[in-house]
Formats: C-alpha cells, structure tokens, sequence
C-alpha cells in the first residue's frame, strides 16, 4: 500500500479528514523552506503538497505566485526541490504531492521526472494544467515509477466528464470548490457538500477540497463531507507575513497547522 493510500486509511479509521497543507517549494529561500515543512509535519499534516515554483503559475493567485517568485529568485530549480524532498525524507515518510505545470515536467523528459521525483520520494504529482485527454505520456510515466496521479475536478466539470477524471485518477481527487485562481475566502463554497456526492458516484478515490479554505472553522465544514481538505494562502501568508525573520516564520506557520488541523477532526 502507498503512503497516500495508507495516510487516507488511517485517517478514515480515526474519523477525520486528512490535512493538506501546501507551500512551495524554496519560499522564501531553500534552508527555511526546509524547517517550514519540519514545522508542517510536526503540527498535524497529513500530506504535504509541495508547490514547484514556476515562472507563470495560472492556476495561482497573488499570494502563490508571489511565493513562487520569492522561491526563484533564492535560487530554487527541478534539482533543488528534488533535494528538498530527499532532506524532508530524512525526518518524515509523510506523503509527498508535488503541485505543478506540464511544462516543468515536459521540458526535463517526463519519465526523467517522474523517475528522479519517485527516487527523491515523491508519492504523487498533480499536474494543474494537463488534462486526461492529452496525460498518456505522463500516466505510463507515474504507473512505471510507481507515483500516483492527482487529477483536478472543478465545479465547472460536466458530469460525463467526471468519469474519465476519476479514471485517470491513481493517487487522489483534487476537487476545486471555486471557479478562479487560489486564495483566502471569507467563506467556503455552498456547495460542496452536493459536488462531493456528486464525484462520489463514479469513483471510491479519496478526494480532497482545496482553494478558498483559511480557517479551522473552514477546514472543519469541508471535513464533515471530504476524505482530506487543502490550506495553501493562509500558509504561505505566514511566511509572506514574517519575511526576514526565520525562526518567526517556523514558529508563526507551525501554530497555524496545528490550529487548522484541529478543524479536520469529526
């Protein structure tokens, strides 16, 4: 059994949603990036989602996007992340999901990727902007070194697409509660109860709810209907909060953790 399989698992038996945390990677420079994750890790996260700083993040708002900016110009590539995930591998077998662009991928050969994120210790990539359709290369990549795919599902996707998501889905669901880009919300979504039912028809995946969710108070109305729920801005608003003071940034995002993974509790 994967880590991820196994994380989801043991959450289920616990009753409680796992807890997703997402940063990225090198934000604001390699050495605190590092004791940001210990932090994480040490304060309730289940999973850990780690963004690969990219120069044009789409599917980012400002808040992540300035992350990835911070993360480049101290120096961060494809090498430094991947040595950012082996040194976490020495103090955690937590799961590790890298959050990425197609093009990161395809430009250093998609099974070279894949392959060095696996060795690295890697257990999932979500490919933000790749879709089923066009994801063969990348699949047959993931199923060889053993790496689950995350797939998105927006409130946008058609019900008959939903099926061929979900089937292209090893690792799990990520389901985006609000159309745009990621950020903090004052309030969840509506509907996220209805959109998780609806996912649950055609697929047992455990599936995730991100984008818009900054509070315990938050974490806890997804958690009552999906398997893990992501917090990403309001992370990477603590470190953005806190620049230039590194043991403030670890102590400032760990207490954040704990407090939001106390929401993921039934």
């Amino acid at each position: 059994m994967s880590r991820l399989a196994e994380t989801f698992a043991r959450t289920r038996a616990e009753n409680r949603a796992a807890f997703v945390a997402y940063v990225c990677a090198g934000d604001p420079d390699f050495d605190t990036s590092l004791e940001v994750c210990q932090s994480l890790l040490a304060n309730g996260v289940d999973i850990l989602e780690l963004g690969v700083p990219f120069s044009d993040p789409l599917a980012d708002g400002l808040t992540n996007q300035l992350a990835a900016q911070r993360a480049l110009e101290n120096g961060m590539t494809a090498a430094r992340v991947f040595e950012l995930v082996r040194r976490i591998r020495e103090f955690s077998q937590a799961p590790i999901v890298f959050y990425t662009y197609y093009n990161l991928v395809f430009s250093n050969g998609v099974d070279a990727y894949v392959r060095q994120a696996r060795e690295a210790g890697v257990d999932g990539i979500l490919t933000l902007d790749l879709p089923p359709e066009e994801a063969a290369e990348m699949a047959t990549a993931c199923r060889k070194h053993e790496v689950g795919t995350v797939c998105i599902i927006a409130p946008t996707t058609p019900e008959a697409r939903i099926e061929t998501i979900a089937a292209s889905t090893t690792g799990f669901i990520y389901y985006v509660s609000r159309e745009g880009v990621t950020g903090v919300r004052d309030q969840v979504a509506a509907n996220i109860p209805e959109a998780v039912a609806r996912i649950r028809k055609h697929t047992k995946i455990p599936m995730v709810v991100g984008f818009g969710i900054g509070t315990r108070a938050q974490v806890a109305q997804v958690a009552a209907h999906a398997d893990g729920v992501v917090v990403g801005s309001a992370l990477v608003n603590a470190i953005k909060d806190n620049l230039g003071d590194r043991a403030r940034i670890v102590a400032t995002v760990g207490a954040k953790a704990n407090d939001l993974a106390r929401g993921a509790r039934r």
